[in-house]
């Protein structure tokens, strides 16, 4: 079976990195990949599309993803401008970088109750807590395997270590996991 994941986010907030590092854990725990985005020559700050393909078997399609199982949104500013849940497939699930009130984000997304799985972190709160910086990209991979444990947490340490230094390595780990704590189904 294939997970189909899209990444939501803008130019400069990592949408592309979180996509591979959470490809790079699923390669280590053993697992087929694809991780690419979608962007041309918008500048930062523009909205951009990652993807990440995840399975037990080898990966045979090559194409955009349009009928994602999941979506993850690092900018809560793009529900009020981006048709984030367009092609979503039934019972997917939505996660959201968002810190505000459950009917609020149900009516930005465009969705009732019931209709998807809904799950938000604070992840730019917690990224200014630990990283100083609003990148959210990282405190989204947390959140992300709270609502499905596509890959071990073992794995991302790994990824992450692979990706950035030491010191930010740790940082980002510390974000990810204080953003899985605080992820919650509303």
């Amino acid at each position: 079976m294939i997970i189909e994941i899209r990444w939501h986010g803008r130019g400069g907030q990592g949408v592309w990195t979180a996509s591979n590092i959470l490809a790079m854990a699923a390669l280590y725990d053993g697992k087929h990949v694809q991780s690419f985005p979608a962007f041309g020559p918008e500048r930062s700050g523009a909205p951009v599309l990652a993807f990440t393909r995840i399975s037990d078997e080898p990966i045979e399609i090559h194409s955009m993803i349009y009928n994602p199982d999941i979506i993850v949104v690092l900018d809560p500013t793009l529900l009020a401008t981006e048709k984030v849940v367009e092609g979503l497939k039934k019972n997917g699930k939505i996660v959201v970088n968002y810190d505000g009130d459950a009917d609020k984000l149900y009516e930005q997304l465009g969705i009732s109750k019931g209709e998807y799985k809904v799950y938000k972190t604070p992840a730019t709160k917690l990224a200014l807590e630990i990283l100083k910086r609003p990148i959210t990209n990282t405190a989204m991979i947390g959140a992300l395997i709270k609502a499905e444990p596509l890959v071990s947490l073992n794995s991302i340490e790994k990824a992450l270590k692979h990706r950035f230094s030491s010191d930010l390595a740790k940082l980002n780990l510390e974000l990810i996991k204080r953003a899985y704590e605080l992820t919650q189904e509303v």
